[in-house]
């Protein structure tokens, strides 16, 4: 009853206002507990997804830094007044990080304090060297886009090397990597899925264990440190990758 009162008596952007202040008041004391947060934000990356989990153990480390992370999607599609949920959740859960974000829409209205949301394109090479330059070297990248599987290759081709050294690339909604509807394939040995050319790149590791001397290695093996495969979901970790084994 209170609820169809207000959304009669409020403005769409008051009424927003005031559902983030009951879940800040809600997430208040919790800025810890990653899991929680993302029901409070009601966010898709924990309940239709597992992906909270799996943040909180790889990024615990950035707690308390002073970040700055780029998702790619903030959600609520055309409606220009709807999504920002992870975008709010991360805000909680870095008190003294910078949220960054990208959408085919504009999103502006929904930017506050610490939130800044750019539009464009993903594969836009153009807009994200605009963009990236205005935001400086990046800590961390999610990829929560379109899920295209070309999209998703372009884009980490464009921003990985935008990344800090130490920093780490994710991607979400890899399940996309089968489905036709989104350029995936059945096919296993098929480069241009999401996942077959994220597992190509596990052996730019071991690069330096080739004992092939012609072997050129590129800018992706000199800078991936690791990459952990979930269901759905990768991470990818830069930093200087030189060092070789000696029998």
């Amino acid at each position: 009853m209170i609820k169809q009162i207000l959304e009669k008596k409020l403005s769409v952007s008051r009424l927003r206002k005031l559902r983030n202040l009951v879940r800040d008041i809600k997430a208040f004391g919790r800025g810890s507990d990653l899991n929680k947060l993302a029901e409070i934000y009601q966010t898709d990356k924990i309940g239709n997804h597992c992906y909270t989990p799996h943040y909180a153990s790889h990024l615990k480390k950035f707690k308390y830094d002073r970040i700055k992370l780029l998702e790619i999607g903030v959600g609520g599609y055309e409606n220009l007044h709807e999504g920002g949920n992870s975008l709010r959740m991360w805000k909680k859960y870095f008190p003294f990080g910078k949220i960054f974000s990208i959408d085919l829409f504009d999103k502006s209205s929904l930017q506050e304090n610490r939130i800044k949301i750019f539009c464009g394109s993903q594969i836009d090479t153009n807009f994200l060297e605009k963009i990236t330059n205005k935001i400086g070297e990046i800590d961390i990248i999610i990829d929560d886009g379109s899920h295209i599987n070309e999209h998703v290759i372009e884009t980490f081709k464009m921003l990985f090397p935008k990344l800090k050294n130490g920093g780490i690339y994710v991607v979400e909604d890899t399940q996309t990597s089968y489905w036709k509807d989104y350029g995936g394939d059945m096919d296993l040995s098929n480069s241009k899925t999401t996942m077959n050319f994220f597992k190509g790149l596990t052996d730019s590791l071991n690069y330096k264990e080739f004992k092939n001397t012609n072997h050129e290695h590129d800018y992706f093996g000199s800078k991936i440190r690791s990459i952990h495969f979930y269901h759905n979901l990768i991470f990818i970790y830069k930093g200087d990758n030189n060092n070789g084994s000696i029998f």
